[in-house]
């Protein structure tokens, strides 16, 4: 196929591969030989060469969350271009069982991509030990990974509602282990502090339907005309326990998430939120993950920062004099 596509051996190798490190020409160059002559890769031979086992593994904390399963079918689309299988754990939100399932999985794949981890740094950095790790929606020293700007998010769910001449904004958290808590948390102090409005925490929820309808009576306690949300599902969950109480959205009070699900343009109100791109940063993570394989000096210390984009919709609206 070398011969073929005019470039050694390697070149094809890394084009199949780990094609961001190859041009657009040399990769078109390549797929045009693969055509030609009709290869199609055997995993199982590969393996006894190069000692890898085709396999990467993706620990998520919950697939019933739907912005989990948007980062996964980021990473799956892009390991499946390059040919390497994906397997799939989830750990149910617990800390211990994300250490132990991933150093089990480490023994059956060439490295795992570790999506919202909620171990800590020193485990994080332990379990690096044991196999090649990449982080999705988490930062940690010294171990290559995609993030979101959390901080830049909650600037922007502030200042739309500041604009809206909302005063004093509660703020719903998500798990206390949470990497995206903290920073979120952080990002919400600097804005509303930056915009003059107050800010009225109402504690620490589970990131899920349920826990946004447990908050909904406390963060209505505080007197917020606003409240800001660790994630969407938290979000619609508050919004149908507000409309049970009678609770007029936006009218009595504005909500704002963040991620973006499908569900979000679907709930009524439709709600306003911090559009994160998930299936972007699973497509990142994979080839962060194949970059470290091919090259581990390379990549050890390769950290991506995504973008978050406010998207307006019915769930905000001006405050209710």
């Amino acid at each position: 196929m070398a011969r073929v596509a005019g470039v050694s051996a390697s070149t094809v190798s890394r084009a199949l591969t780990v094609p961001g490190m190859v041009n657009a020409a040399t990769r078109a160059r390549v797929a045009a030989a693969v055509e030609q002559l009709g290869y199609e890769p055997n995993r199982a031979a590969r393996g006894l060469i190069t000692g890898r086992t085709g396999t990467i593994g993706l620990v998520v904390p919950d697939l019933a969350n739907p912005f989990f399963s948007s980062v996964t079918k980021g990473v799956q689309a892009r390991a499946r271009r390059s040919d390497v299988a994906v397997f799939v754990a989830d750990t149910d939100e617990d800390a211990a069982a994300e250490v132990s399932l991933v150093r089990t999985l480490s023994k059956q794949v060439d490295g795992i991509v570790l999506c919202s981890p909620r171990a800590g740094d020193e485990d994080l950095r332990a379990i690096t030990s044991d196999t090649n790790v990449v982080l999705v929606n988490r930062a940690a020293d010294g171990i290559p990974g995609v993030s979101y700007d959390n901080e830049d998010g909650m600037r922007q769910a502030v200042a739309h509602l500041v604009a809206l001449g909302h005063r004093k904004i509660a703020w719903v958290a998500g798990p206390a282990t949470s990497w995206s808590t903290e920073h979120r948390g952080f990002g919400l102090r600097n804005a509303v502090d930056k915009y003059r409005a107050k800010l009225a925490p109402v504690g620490n929820f589970a990131p899920t339907y349920e826990g946004g309808m447990a908050a909904a009576d406390q963060v209505v306690a505080t007197g917020a005309t606003a409240v800001v949300t660790y994630n969407d599902l938290v979000a619609i969950g508050l919004l149908a326990r507000l409309h049970a109480r009678g609770i007029d959205v936006p009218r009595d009070l504005s909500v704002v998430g963040v991620d973006d699900i499908a569900m979000s343009g679907m709930a009524r109100p439709a709600l306003t939120t911090i559009r994160l791109p998930k299936q972007e940063a699973g497509r990142i993570a994979v080839d962060l993950l194949l970059t470290l394989l091919a090259d581990p000096d390379q990549a050890v210390d390769t950290r991506t920062t995504l973008r978050g984009e406010l998207v307006v919709r019915a769930s905000t609206g001006p405050k209710n004099p």
